[in-house]
């Protein structure tokens, strides 16, 4: 399988006893959703009662894990910063936990 995903601490920043490995993938596109698929369980992780983008962003680049994807052999990599999708995620998620709690009241 060509694309492993690894995963690792932003609290023990580049401390490589810190990171696991994910899974390996037979696809770019399947190691791509499994490093967001990451990304968005720790952020959802940080869902509280007013916190906001900002806040939830911070709380990811401090504490989150922080996947990446490495290929085998000479295949091109694969370009994902896992920084990049939280900071594009981060308004989603609080939006939709909003409107799921609306929908609860």
């Amino acid at each position: 399988m060509p694309y492993k995903v690894i995963v690792a601490d932003n609290f023990h920043y580049q401390d490589p006893d810190e990171e696991y490995e994910a899974g390996t993938f037979d696809t770019k596109e399947q190691a791509l959703a499994a490093a967001r698929t990451i990304v968005d369980t720790c952020l959802v992780g940080y869902l509280r009662d007013g916190l906001t983008s900002s806040e939830m962003y911070d709380l990811y680049t401090t504490f989150g894990d922080d996947p990446y994807i490495v290929v085998s052999g000479d295949m091109d990599p694969v370009s994902f910063s896992a920084w990049d999708y939280a900071r594009s995620r981060v308004d989603d998620i609080i939006a939709a936990s909003a409107a799921a709690a609306s929908r609860e009241d």
